[in-house]
């Protein structure tokens, strides 16, 4: 196994004006590595942190201060537009809210997500959507498909680059228990297929209890009390 983790986060920092003009703390990591090929749970309750961390993770956001690293590349400090070109090229991002523009179809969808590192091959992004069963729909705009299926082409969208990190954040919380299984074992069937490591950030406990490591992100993070201001 690739000896260079997947992910690692060193001295992690971030923090939010507050409307008093100081700063409050989300987030604060010493360290935390996940290995190439790992699969993860990180357990945490709405309103602690966990969409921050992924889009840090993911290059959407900058931290205060600290180091990200994918796949050995140090993602902080990177200008916006290099930040897009890696999580294009090394990073697979299940959204909750699935983020399929609707105008297009769900081939479209994912070669957009693919035009932004490498390029966009029709045949990449059907073999995409063939790997998670939706080869048939390929042409259907999302109104037209199931809340399952719209997650899916989500997944097949965020696989399509064979990432060396798979990010998704409650991937389930707008589908009902059946169908978030289902889209549960999609993920961790298709990361272990491809050697990529899964980071997935969830409260529902089934999702958890489909891991076999699970950490609470309260434990990881040390968030100093705040502060009350004078």
């Amino acid at each position: 196994m690739d000896a260079t983790p997947a992910l690692l986060i060193q001295d992690l920092l971030k923090s939010y004006p507050t409307p008093s003009g100081g700063r409050a703390e989300v987030l604060r990591l010493p360290r935390f590595q996940l290995e190439a090929g790992q699969q993860l749970a990180l357990r945490g309750e709405s309103g602690l942190g966990k969409t921050t961390l992924m889009h840090i993770i993911a290059g959407i956001l900058e931290p205060d201060s600290g180091l990200v690293a994918v796949g050995g590349t140090q993602v902080t400090g990177l200008s916006e537009a290099r930040r897009d070109r890696l999580r294009a090229e090394r990073i697979g991002y299940v959204f909750q809210t699935f983020n399929l523009l609707q105008g297009l179809s769900a081939l479209e969808n994912v070669m957009l997500g693919l035009a932004f590192g490498k390029g966009a091959e029709p045949g990449t992004a059907m073999a995409a959507l063939e790997r998670v069963g939706l080869a048939d729909r390929a042409h259907h705009l999302p109104r037209q498909l199931s809340t399952g299926q719209q997650q899916r082409v989500a997944v097949a969208r965020a696989l399509a680059n064979r990432p060396c990190l798979i990010l998704a954040d409650e991937p389930t919380g707008n589908l009902d228990a059946a169908r978030g299984r289902k889209i549960v074992e999609l993920l961790r069937e298709s990361a272990a297929s491809l050697g990529s490591a899964l980071l997935v950030a969830s409260h529902d406990p089934e999702v958890l209890a489909a891991f076999d490591q699970v950490i609470d992100l309260a434990e990881l993070n040390q968030v100093a009390p705040r502060e009350e201001e004078v």
